[in-house]
């Protein structure tokens, strides 16, 4: 043991990367503060550097209803208890291979009835037949001089490491695709009511032409291209709702449920609160929150310590062994009937076709693998948050602008109405108004529920907070191994 602490492992001792060196996530400052429109969800969002993320971000949308089946889904989707399994797997396989810090104890025991044939020994007579008992206690242990053990147990340590940051990455990207799936059914449900008013006005209006036409004020084309009109905006209402089914069934599948036991909350966008106040984490704080440059790093880890373990093969092994037994015709443990052994073992390799060589440089590559994939993992989640700064940006514009356009196409119409009727106006200027109104109506529903999407997919960028969530355990609590606290038990990011 005075061996093994003094000794050095082989192979290079990790360091984990440094964060990028910015101070922005993208060139130019941004404004603090979005643009804001009088409608609901139109309001100005606040982005405020360095401030924390809660745990359960999604309650900043003030919905119970996704409140609900949010905590319902964290219990019961099959993909997320796949993970929490994997997780202990790689737990268990972490505390066996512990075990190789300890020496092997064998005991071993048996009884024989024998007979020896004498004349082999040139002996005369009948063979005499006996009873052999013998019973042993062996101890072996591999001195671990290079540290190759330790190098694989590190290994091993990284990588429970990283299937914890894939479960918390399992957790954000099923809360974000929660969230995202429902303020889709919240817009499908806003467009086909959109759509269904569209067509009661211009069932409205075929019926007036219709009379008009049978009194003869309005000639038939125009009753026809109204009909048309009509049919076209009817037309538009069936792909509306099977995307509402679908939708609706991955939610009730992201609760771990068959598609005929539909969830009973539904969603709309008067009953999603927009947040107004939007954290946005320190450049140098991202890569401590990302869980996938968490797991990115972990693999890193583990390719590191996977070269101590290439590099202690070529190494002499030095093994300990000793025995101590019974070995007796008479009852066990007799006078004279103990034996005992003694011993060392020198395993050196010499040749073996340059697989040993080979290893080591596979290791090193993987190496070279696991760092590229880092810094691109990296460059993602700067990317990631970039675009939806920007895409926020844009989106309070957007609703804006395509709020400012529906009120002028609601004006128009109305004015194109009156003046059809009073005959100022032709009837194909009066449908090229409603087609304008119908267009504007769907378009600022689907540019509200961008909005709120994005600031979801904000959220999921800067990692969610999963070092500050409390709402379900990330797994059963380890009860760490036998030289000090488990893999769990890894220090979270300081926001103190």
């Amino acid at each position: 043991m005075a061996v093994l602490v003094a000794s050095c492992a082989v192979g290079p001792d990790f360091v984990p990367p440094k964060p990028p060196q910015v101070s922005s996530y993208s060139r130019g400052a941004l404004p603090d503060r979005t643009e804001a429109t009088a409608i609901p969800g139109g309001e100005s969002q606040h982005f405020v550097d360095g401030r924390d993320i809660p745990g359960q971000w999604w309650t900043l949308f003030h919905s119970p209803q996704l409140n609900a089946i949010i905590g319902r889904a964290l219990m019961a989707n099959p993909s997320l208890q796949a993970a929490q399994a994997t997780l202990r797997q790689a737990r268990e396989q972490l505390y066996a291979g512990e075990g190789a810090y300890f020496p092997t104890v064998t005991g071993n025991a048996s009884t024989n009835r024998e007979r020896i044939a004498t004349a082999a020994f040139g002996g005369f007579g009948s063979s005499p037949i006996f009873t052999l008992n013998s019973a042993s206690l062996s101890v072996s242990y591999l001195l671990d001089i290079w540290g190759g053990t330790r190098r694989q147990v590190e290994s091993l340590k990284a990588q429970t490491d990283y299937e914890q940051f894939e479960l918390e990455a399992s957790y954000l990207t099923l809360t974000a695709n929660l969230v995202t799936t429902a303020i889709q059914e919240a817009s499908l449900r806003a467009q086909i009511a959109a759509t269904q008013e569209i067509v009661t006005i211009e069932s409205q209006e075929l019926a007036g032409l219709r009379r008009q036409f049978s009194v003869g004020a309005a000639n038939n084309t125009a009753v026809l291209a109204q009909a048309a009109a009509l049919a076209q905006a009817q037309a538009q209402l069936p792909p509306l709702q099977k995307q509402l089914a679908q939708v609706r069934d991955q939610l009730t599948a992201f609760l771990g449920r068959l598609p005929s036991e539909e969830m009973a909350e539904t969603f709309d966008l008067a009953s999603l609160h927009l947040p107004d106040t939007l954290p946005v984490s320190l450049p140098s704080k991202l890569v401590e929150q990302r869980p996938d440059i968490r797991a990115a790093e972990a693999q890193l880890h583990e390719a590191s310590a996977q070269i101590g373990v290439a590099t202690a093969n070529m190494l002499p092994q030095l093994t300990l062994s000793t025995s101590l037994g019974s070995e007796t015709t008479s009852s066990l443990f007799s006078p004279g009937s103990q034996v005992w052994s003694v011993g060392a073992g020198l395993t050196q390799p010499f040749f073996e076709g340059g697989k040993l060589l080979h290893e080591r440089r596979a290791a090193v590559a993987a190496f070279d693998t696991a760092s590229a994939q880092y810094r691109n993992v990296v460059v993602t989640a700067f990317q990631n948050v970039a675009d939806a700064l920007r895409a926020l940006q844009a989106d309070a514009a957007a609703v804006n602008a395509q709020a400012a356009a529906e009120r002028a196409a609601a004006d128009s119409l109305d004015a194109s109405r009156r003046q059809f009727r009073a005959g100022a106006i032709s009837y194909l200027s009066l449908l090229t108004a409603e087609q304008t109104y119908q267009q504007a109506r769907i378009s600022l529903v689907q540019t509200l529920a961008t909005r709120f999407s994005d600031t979801a997919a904000l959220f999921q960028a800067l990692g969610g907070g999963w070092w500050n969530r409390t709402d379900v355990a990330a797994d059963p609590p380890s009860t760490g191994s036998l030289f000090g606290p488990g893999p769990a038990d890894m220090a979270k990011p300081d926001h103190s």
